[in-house]
């Protein structure tokens, strides 16, 4: 994404939790008869986040290397947005028949979804198969964007951020102990650190999300990879208890100390500085922190001595090994100004942005990488191959979840884990938003 660091993670995360409602579209904002490949080709209008410069750069290094033909035929012209009014300036642009070319698919999926409903959208899907380029998006990213737009496929992703344990293999190995397979051998593995005066995971506890993280994991590795879903259709309920189980095993690792002294005043720039500088033996993340695993000036453990593996099975579970992922910033492109020069773009895309992103900026996509992506960091060449060998996906604990139910779990998540509020409560509280 753009620069790295607590501010990556913050607008990563933010297409995780924050919040959208719905969207009153007008008529206006479907496509009309001027629209389409055969249309006469305007600028390729670019809309992005005001405070995400790395898409737009790479966009940019597109336009006068690999995509000079597609800049020809349609000028790429980027303009921004502040995230926090984007919502609404997509909606007001929605109801004008103006989107831009292509542009962020807003701050929570239902905003895609609106437009999606009111015809606005182009089927990027069906466009990249006409265009022989379906093979250029990862089975993994499919997956996720499947998942997220309910079995649609009409974004474009940015990035591919898988998410899972990381580790210190020198405190591992000092102690003993492996990388974990399973709940079983996490909750061993933490207690043998805890008990060697090690702090034994990193968890940025104020702001929530890393938390319910790990309950959203446990649901489906214990219920399986449906099980949110199912929430989300109503066949299901967070209170049910399976799913209070899941709370309580992320409760009780709280209780025994797991995160620390008062996770719920840590934030994400200390929790990552507290794995960085060797005071964590865990610590639960997705793959955008691997802009600050590869900064020597963070790391101070090493980049060679960071490990990681998916969230681990839990006994008896009935889901399966599938990696958590989201797809960073996905773009979408407006059905109305989808012309010869926007084809263009979208067939240049697929086949050269993961390259240049990569290379650029040292972001994994959901684009398979075409070409030269330049010299790739060992442990984001380790992480880049098991995605590429993952074909299904499961989403984050909210992602499916409406925004007020987002931040009563995000907001009570440190509650839950200092043992302030029961497994029970807790699921409660989200379960009477959800309705």
């Amino acid at each position: 994404m753009f620069q790295r660091g607590r501010r990556t993670a913050r607008l990563t995360a933010g297409l995780s939790i924050v919040a959208a409602g719905a969207l009153a579209l007008s008529a206006c904002s479907g496509s009309d008869s001027s629209s389409g490949s055969d249309a006469k080709s305007g600028p390729f209008k670019y809309l992005s986040f005001s405070e995400n410069t790395t898409i737009q750069d790479t966009l940019k290094t597109l336009a006068s290397g690999q995509c000079a033909d597609a800049n020809s035929k349609a000028e790429l012209q980027v303009t921004t947005q502040p995230q926090a009014s984007f919502d609404q300036q997509i909606q007001l642009l929605a109801g004008q028949g103006a989107l831009p070319s292509i542009f962020p698919a807003g701050n929570s999926p239902s905003v895609a979804k609106e437009l999606d409903r009111s015809s606005s959208l182009v089927d990027t899907g069906a466009e990249l198969e006409a265009l022989g380029d379906s093979d250029d998006i990862l089975p993994a990213a499919k997956s996720t964007i499947e998942k997220l737009y309910d079995g649609k496929d009409y974004v474009l992703p940015t990035e591919l951020n898988v998410e899972g344990i990381w580790y210190n293999k020198k405190l591992f190995a000092d102690n003993g102990i492996e990388a974990p397979a399973t709940w079983g051998d996490l909750t061993a593995d933490a207690a043998k650190l805890e008990a060697a005066g090690v702090q034994p995971f990193a968890a940025d506890g104020k702001d929530g999300w890393p938390l319910t993280r790990l309950i959203g994991n446990y649901i489906y590795r214990s219920v399986g990879a449906d099980a949110l879903q199912a929430v989300a259709d109503g066949k299901a309920k967070l209170t049910d208890q399976a799913y209070v189980d899941a709370a309580q095993a992320v409760a009780d690792l709280g209780a025994k100390g797991y995160f620390g002294k008062s996770v719920g005043s840590i934030d994400y720039t200390t929790a990552m500085n507290q794995f960085l500088t060797g005071k964590a033996g865990m610590y639960y993340m997705g793959s955008w922190a691997l802009a600050n695993f590869n900064d020597p000036k963070q790391n101070q453990i090493g980049a060679d001595n960071i490990g990681f593996v998916p969230f681990p099975t839990v006994s008896g579970g009935k889901g399966g090994s599938e990696l958590a992922a989201n797809v960073g910033v996905p773009l979408a492109l407006s059905k109305k100004s989808y012309d010869s020069g926007s084809k263009a773009w979208l067939d240049c895309i697929a086949k050269n942005y993961g390259a240049a992103a990569l290379k650029g900026s040292g972001t994994i996509t959901g684009f398979k990488v075409n070409g030269d992506a330049g010299k790739v960091p060992a442990l984001t060449k380790s992480v880049q191959e098991q995605i590429d060998s993952s074909t299904d996906t499961v989403l984050w604990f909210e992602a499916l979840f409406d925004p007020k139910a987002t931040t009563t779990s995000q907001t009570n998540a440190a509650l839950l884990v200092n043992g302030k509020l029961s497994a029970a409560d807790f699921m409660s509280k989200i379960q009477a938003d959800l309705g």
